[in-house]
């Protein structure tokens, strides 16, 4: 039988997150409906708000999230009622030409629910990413749920951030730029995305990891997660600051989490001969940038761009919560203060000011 919660949806552009009672349908074939036990509020978010991504209002907004499964549709087997998951927004097909080439890190039709949840009034809402976990329950697809049953309550509001913001950060550095053990990396804006990247190069084995930023509250956080050096760039050039701490010739991996054209541009000057820069900060549509084309060529290296750190949500999930149960991976350190499903505006205007790297909403246990 269809459930009746309440849920945080966005109206129109820049309308108010606001609750409403949304209907979550029974799952269909290959759908899971699932209780959402936490969800991080991620700038990703308010993207949606500010129609940044897309105009398909109204939208359902939340998508960092841990759950526990509550029904499953017809063919599902990967798994079951009573399951602790987090969920991703990256459900490979095995199908497309991505996955067929062994590529299912940019697998081109990532599954989601077929059905729609809808407002009470029939109204379908669009789910951010998929997902649309500022709810009591949600509706996803099988594959968008990765099983963490191992994973105490307490955790829940920690491991639930890989779902996003911090996988996106790690994945930065491990899969997109492939640090190795002894090299050098900075890191452009040290928010949620660009902590979790200083966090990923300490676990690749850096041995100079460079937070830019220019908040000092932020660069004394990434310090503690593991910066050696760290620079604002509203004091000093972050360019030659990189530079001087690297030998004069630059990192060996430069980090954008911030997506702007002059961070960019500062990330290209950035980097050693041969270097990379990946860009996974999120920009503006309408931003561009330019660069003469004989430094493009003379630098060589790698330009790329980190789509959800180019993660496999199945395998690399569970091995960073390993590293968390280890303790080699903070990741309480990222929930900076907890609120509940009526809070999530007043949570944007202070994820805004820079006063927090993750405030997570909690629901029920």
């Amino acid at each position: 039988m269809p459930h009746t919660v309440n849920a945080v949806v966005v109206a129109e552009k820049n309308a108010a997150a606001e609750i409403h009672q949304i209907i979550v349908p029974d799952p269909g074939p290959g759908e899971v409906v699932v209780d959402v036990l936490t969800c991080g509020v991620c700038q990703t978010d308010q993207h949606f708000q500010q129609g940044e991504v897309g105009d398909n209002f109204p939208y359902l907004l939340g998508h960092e999230a841990t759950g526990r499964v509550a029904e499953v549709g017809q063919g599902v087997t990967s798994v079951a009622v009573g399951d602790k998951v987090i969920l991703n927004w990256r459900a490979v097909c095995g199908e497309c030409r991505a996955c067929r080439k062994g590529e299912p890190k940019y697998c081109f039709d990532t599954h989601n629910a077929s059905q729609k949840m809808t407002l009470t009034d029939g109204t379908e809402l669009e789910p951010a990413l998929g997902i649309g976990a500022f709810a009591e329950k949600t509706l996803v697809a099988a594959g968008q749920c990765t099983v963490i049953d191992d994973v105490p309550d307490s955790a829940n509001a920690a491991v639930g951030l890989l779902g996003c913001g911090v996988m996106a950060g790690i994945g930065a550095v491990l899969n997109t730029a492939q640090v190795q053990r002894g090299e050098s990396v900075a890191v452009i804006g040290v928010g949620g995305v660009g902590t979790a990247a200083v966090v990923g190069a300490k676990l690749a084995g850096a041995t100079t990891i460079i937070a830019v930023d220019i908040d000092d509250r932020k660069l004394e956080q990434a310090r503690r997660l593991g910066a050696t050096h760290t620079v604002n760039s509203r004091q000093t050039d972050p360019v030659e600051a990189v530079r001087a701490q690297t030998g004069g010739f630059g990192a060996d991996a430069v980090i954008d989490a911030v997506g702007r054209p002059e961070t960019y541009r500062q990330a290209f000057y950035a980097r050693d001969l041969a270097g990379r820069v990946v860009l996974v900060g999120v920009p503006d549509p309408s931003a561009s940038i330019e660069l003469p084309l004989i430094e493009v060529f003379g630098r060589g290296g790698a330009l790329k761009s980190s789509w959800y750190g180019d993660c496999l949500p199945s395998r690399d999930f569970p091995m960073l919560v390993d590293l968390y149960r280890q303790g080699r991976i903070d990741l309480d350190a990222f929930v900076t203060e907890r609120t509940s499903l009526d809070k999530v505006q007043e949570a944007f205007d202070t994820m805004n000011r820079g006063d927090v790297l993750r405030t997570v909403v909690e629901l029920s246990a």
